[in-house]
């Protein structure tokens, strides 16, 4: 090995995080206080919509989303296999049957004409991923969506910053849209996410469903509905106000370490890379992951990195094949070829905002070396 170790990913907190932290420390108000508001505040008007609620993670969000579109036992949402587990989850919660549906080969995107084909008499709603951050086809889902009546639940937990084909950030059309800010999102309060919805009505409701079922004049012990602990503390309130304060400036540093990548990256054969922006569609960097190779073994790929100080990940395994819903479901390979194929190839390199060019050289050199000499796939 040489160099110092290169992890997979790293917050980028300080001294400011640091300051808003102890202000809610001193203040006594750990939980359901001014940051709370504050943090929910600065998010919607950086966003650019017309309200949003913070809770304790995406996965919380997306829950709720759920509820709030009122979805439930017997009924189907179509949604994509390729994603990390919670976006079929968050159904599950609810006795909603995922049905899941093949992807677009370029943006690994779930296919609109894969999703209208998966569409049933029992289907009431739409469950796209903005997947690694690109955003998926919101104008032909629409399209599948409105004359259904269908709801739809965006999941942006990867994808905060970005922007659709229309030009639409994600999360302002409208729809109930999850954020998540897990320590390796481009924004991060440790644990967190957020729920926005142009609906006041939807917005109520998961405030009071994130909060034990209390209702809007905050009786400790008046319940008016099922409800949840979703609640996210003010300490961590106050590192996504520090984090707001120069998102745009961390967005920018992973658009530089991405920009990094694709130059040393391309032209290396048999590498597939993300794919690049098309029109107004906007990436917002959440992870760079390539597709290896097929002849590449992957596992080998990682061993081979790993070996070198370099942390790589295999970046995502379909939802369908995972060890629950084979079980439950009887789900089996080659049901949805394109997402298989992809899921098997696909390798998550280090990615931060501080990450370095020595850094990215190093990952990029090992990554080259591995290709070129070949590992041979052990298993097809």
């Amino acid at each position: 090995m040489s160099g110092a170790p290169i992890p997979l990913a790293r917050p980028d907190v300080g001294g400011r995080e640091e300051e808003l932290v102890q202000e809610v420390m001193r203040s006594g108000r750990l939980s359901l206080g001014p940051m709370l508001e504050r943090f929910e505040r600065d998010f919607a008007e950086w966003l650019g919509c017309e309200g949003a609620v913070a809770v304790s993670s995406g996965t919380a969000a997306l829950h709720l989303g759920v509820r709030a579109l009122g979805w439930k036992r017997g009924d189907e949402v179509v949604t994509t296999p390729f994603s990390f587990v919670a976006s079929a989850n968050c159904l599950l919660y609810e006795g909603v049957q995922p049905v899941f549906c093949d992807i677009d080969p370029v943006t690994l995107n779930v296919n609109p004409q894969a999703v209208e084909a998966a569409c049933g008499s029992r289907t009431v709603g739409l469950l796209p991923v903005h997947i690694f951050g690109y955003p998926a086809d919101m104008e032909a889902l629409g399209r599948i969506a409105a004359p259904r009546g269908l709801g739809v639940l965006e999941d942006a937990c990867e994808a905060l910053g970005a922007a659709d084909a229309e030009g639409f950030k994600v999360g302002t059309r409208g729809n109930p849209a999850a954020f998540a800010f897990y320590a390796n999102k481009q924004l991060t309060t440790g644990e967190g996410g957020m729920l926005t919805a142009g609906d006041g009505g939807v917005r109520a409701q998961v405030r009071s469903e994130r909060n034990q079922g209390r209702g809007e004049d905050m009786d400790w012990l008046g319940h008016h509905r099922l409800g949840f602990n979703y609640r996210l503390s003010d300490m961590a309130a106050a590192i996504g106000v520090a984090q707001l304060e120069r998102v745009d400036e961390l967005l920018s540093a992973r658009d530089r370490a991405a920009a990094m990548y694709a130059e040393r990256l391309t032209g290396i054969e048999g590498l597939a890379l993300p794919c690049p922006d098309a029109g107004k569609a906007r990436r917002s960097w959440f992870v760079y992951v390539v597709q290896l190779p097929p002849e590449v073994d992957r596992d080998a790929a990682i061993a081979s990195l790993a070996a070198e100080g370099i942390a790589s990940k295999a970046y995502l395994p379909c939802i369908h094949l995972q060890p629950f819903y084979r079980e439950r479901f009887g789900f089996r390979g080659g049901e949805f070829p394109v997402a298989e194929q992809v899921a098997a190839r696909s390798l998550a390199l280090p990615f931060f905002t501080s990450i370095t060019e020595e850094q990215v050289d190093r990952v990029c050199a090992g990554l080259r070396a591995l290709v070129s000499r070949g590992i041979p796939t052990s298993t097809l």
